[in-house]
């Protein structure tokens, strides 16, 4: 890669009479897909340089492109090509890897999106988003309990408070109970452990604050910014009702309403995510401060000390009404989109925390003060918080279903997923990641500390373990991984079927040429294959009905049991028992091998390239969208993508008068490309053509986000700009049809192309063809013909003079660049 070249100048404005020749240029942009691409990739060039952008997001052009608009000449068969770069926003170092620990906070920021189409049901979307929220913070309460019960609990209460324990793990003995130390008390103890919890708070607060200024902060460019590039008034007219300049007069049908991602403040989440930050920070302190005050109010209460209990009541009584003010700040404000909300609430984001922080230290005085008489036995009592905990998930997502099903009962959308429920479903299934990640760290550090012993068993152990809810979730992975074994069985013999049905069509589909057993059965496998991704809702279904069966019995059974999964009070059920302890155990390892190896592999993704494009699909899936329910989520690049693109065709078109842009986006690029055409103002917009191709639009977003990209959207997006192809095949496990045809249009559709190319050896090719599937849409020919229809839509790149001086628009649009983009 040559050596980048600084920036170019500001565009000028455009002189007053432009020449015919500089009218109509016309420029492609490139948008890449999942796992990224390099600019000499996406132009076929090794020559480039950056025209605009930074080393994390950038647009790129071929160094002889550099200044294309200056020599329109050069550009009469095909446009001058750029290539937008984003991949910098979503992979990097190997420390990255480590926002797969946030998954849980990523799943339920979706499901936030998930909602279904509303009509008028202002009322109940607010409950919806209410209701998410809640459900988010309730995770980062989880999160913060399962810490303090492995430090405060596991740690300084009983293996610091036994013997034995704090033998075998000489690095805790300046906290033994039997040395008589002055971290010997349990309350000073409690104190010096509540530094982990505590400092993995603000550690989540650190990555959210970095995030934010990085991607929440960064303001897309208003339409004022593209008046100062137009000061001939190209875009003077941006009401739905403008006319076409280029229509000879006629006015255009009126556009239809802008749709959510066409909001100006739809892609600006600074202020909302800021108050959640402080919200969810100050929920994490207040849940620290709860345990360590609660043990020593409990103690007080209990006996006779020298500390008064009216100081204990008093730090209670302010985390109570400390977490009543967070509880409402979540609840108060949802997004704002139909405006760009410029404004912080700095009091609200510096006192919240530092409130929720002063009664932490509150707390650790309480806790430290001296109480020879405290002794610790057992465990801390946190079984009700996590029962309640746990019940107050389910009762929410629960609640949210409810929400759900009366919007989509009122608008019903036949291709949305579970009918409407999808946003419950993953709701469930990230509150069910939560709990299998803490239950399992839990008791694989309790299984570490009690050594040869099984903790909470009463066979030769040291330490009560952790709390029987945690090891009843962690009995319930193999029950779960048993009952998935269902549905794989039926798609794995639905996929056999299918391939079988599918060989004589695909025979006859290259016939004349002589049938091949074996290449005929790969490609039908190919294609079976392809289909299940359309299978993925109804599993989603299956596995969050599952979990929250199985986590209502998980909690009934640790209500009726206090000891050991399966065990009854009166230690009757042995056979119970004994399954339970196999199916705790199992299921603890599961946990434990499970989260390293997600650990290595969320590591090697953002090394690896080819292992990047295989979880790729649900990590840019996930972080495509803002940050509207959870602020320690791993960070929205589309916050900062979708305004690079709106503002480069702005900008762009703003400079070049009657010029005209085609932008060409490959699988998650074709979302990206949609999303900033949405941004465009309504002039712009109509000088615009789309190409996608691997897309996800309907298949992926459209089923699973139905608000944001259903058919009204697409539709919209459809009528809106000058023209749209979309290109599938039917070997594409991402990309498909958007299904839009709206008479007498011919629809946006091309497919499905045929894939592979050829079926066998030709004299054109003759070597065997690959499958290409979600790959490489530009070896199609049928990729060449649609971008040269697109221009040729679009109108005559350069006007040629004829021989008798009167000028006429080139008949024939010629393929334009041949760049490359990969997803």
């Amino acid at each position: 890669m040559a050596p980048a070249a600084p920036p170019p100048p500001q565009p000028q404005p455009p002189p007053s009479s432009p020449s015919p020749q500089h009218t109509g240029t016309a420029l492609e942009l490139l948008v890449h897909g999942v796992g990224g691409a390099t600019p000499q990739e996406m132009l076929g060039d090794p020559r480039t340089v950056r025209v605009t952008g930074d080393k994390t997001a950038a647009v790129y052009r071929r160094t002889e492109d550099a200044h294309g608009e200056k020599h329109p000449e050069r550009y009469r068969d095909e446009p001058v090509a750029e290539a937008y770069c984003w991949s910098g926003l979503t992979s990097g170092n190997g420390s990255r890897a480590l926002w797969l620990l946030l998954l849980p906070f990523m799943v339920v920021n979706l499901a936030h999106w998930m909602r279904p189409t509303a009509t008028g049901r202002t009322r109940a979307v607010r409950l919806y988003g209410v209701l998410v929220r809640l459900v988010a913070l309730s995770l980062t309460v989880l999160l913060t309990a399962a810490a303090c019960e492995v430090a405060l609990d596991l740690l300084a209460w009983q293996c610091a408070g036994t013997e034995s324990c704090a033998e075998r793990r000489s690095w805790l003995g300046f906290l033994s109970a039997h040395q008589g130390g002055w971290w010997s008390q349990p309350g000073r103890r409690l104190a010096l452990a509540a530094v982990v919890p505590a400092a993995l708070v603000g550690l989540l607060w650190y990555l959210s604050n970095r995030t934010w200024s990085a991607y929440e902060s960064q303001r897309p460019l208003d339409e004022g910014d593209i008046d100062a590039y137009d000061p001939e008034g190209v875009h003077e007219a941006h009401g739905p009702d403008a006319p076409d300049p280029d229509a000879d007069g006629a006015r255009r049908p009126p556009a239809p309403v802008r749709p959510a991602l066409g909001r100006p403040g739809f892609w600006y989440g600074r202020r909302i995510v800021a108050r959640l930050r402080a919200a969810h920070t100050a929920a994490g302190f207040l849940t620290v401060a709860a345990a360590v005050a609660g043990a020593a109010a409990r103690h007080d209460r209990s006996a006779d000390g020298p500390v008064p209990q009216i100081f204990g009541a008093a730090v209670e009584g302010g985390i109570a009404l400390c977490t009543l003010v967070v509880i409402w700040v979540v609840c108060r404000r949802g997004r704002s989109e139909r405006t760009r909300d410029t404004r912080l609430d700095a009091a609200l984001i510096t006192y919240l925390p530092g409130s929720a922080l002063a009664l932490l230290a509150l707390a650790v005085v309480h806790a430290s003060w001296s109480r020879p008489d405290w002794q610790s036995s057992g465990s801390l009592p946190g079984e009700t918080a996590f029962r309640l905990l746990a019940l107050g998930q389910g009762l929410l997502v629960v609640a949210l279903a409810l929400v759900a099903r009366d919007l989509y009962r009122r608008t019903p959308e036949p291709r949305t997923i579970l009918h409407g429920l999808g946003g419950p479903a993953v709701a469930m299934l990230a509150c069910a990641l939560g709990g299998v990640m803490t239950g399992g760290v839990a008791q694989r550090v309790a299984d570490w500390l009690d050594g040869p012993g099984s903790p909470g068993m009463g066979h030769g152990t040291d330490i009560a373990g952790p709390p029987v809810l945690l090891s009843w979730q962690a009995s319930v992975i193999p029950v779960l991984l048993l009952l998935l074994l269902v549905p794989v069985l039926v798609l794995i013999v639905r996929t056999a079927r299918t391939a079988r049905r599918l060989g004589p069509v695909i025979e006859e589909e290259y016939a004349p040429e002589p049938p091949d057993e074996g290449r005929t059965r790969r490609i039908a496998r190919i294609r079976a294959t392809a289909a299940l991704t359309d299978s993925a809702p109804w599993i989603v279904g299956v596995v969050s009905g599952a979990t929250l069966l199985l986590g209502a019995g998980a909690i009934a059974g640790s209500w009726r049991s206090d000891e050991v999964p399966g065990r009854a009070a009166d230690g009757s059920w042995p056979l119970l028992e004994s399954f339970a302890e196999a199916a705790q155990s199992t299921g603890s390892w599961l946990i434990g091998f499970g989260f390293v190896l997600f650990v290595a592999g969320g590591r090697r993704a953002y090394k690896d390239a080819s292992a990047r494009r295989t979880i790729g699909i649900l990590w840019d899936v996930g972080t495509f969208w803002p940050r509207a329910a959870h602020p320690f989520a791993p960070p929205c690049y589309a916050e900062r993508a979708v305004p690079d693109l709106a503002s480069r065709m702005s900008a762009w078109t703003a400079t070049t008068p009657r010029g005209r842009l085609v932008i060409s986006g490959h699988s998650q690029g074709s979302v990206l490309a949609a999303s900033a055409v949405w941004q465009l103002p309504d002039a712009t917009r109509r000088r615009v053509a789309l190409l996608t191709y691997g897309s996800p639009l309907e298949r992926l977003y459209g089923r699973w986000f139905p608000a944001y990209f259903g058919p009204e959207p697409l539709l919209g997006l459809h009528r809106s700009v000058h023209c749209w192809r979309n290109l599938w095949r039917a070997t594409d496990p991402i990309g498909g049809p958007v299904r839009i045809c709206a008479d007498p249009d011919p629809g946006v559709d091309r497919g499905p192309l045929k894939d592979p190319l050829a079926y066998g050896r030709t004299t054109k090719l003759p070597l065997p063809e690959p499958i290409l599937g979600h790959s490489d849409y530009q070896a199609d020919p049928v990729f060449a013909e649609e971008r040269a229809a697109l221009l040729d839509e679009l109108g005559p790149l350069v006007p040629r003079q004829t021989g008798g001086g009167r000028q006429q628009p080139e008949g024939d649009v010629q393929r334009g660049s041949s760049g490359r983009s990969s997803g």
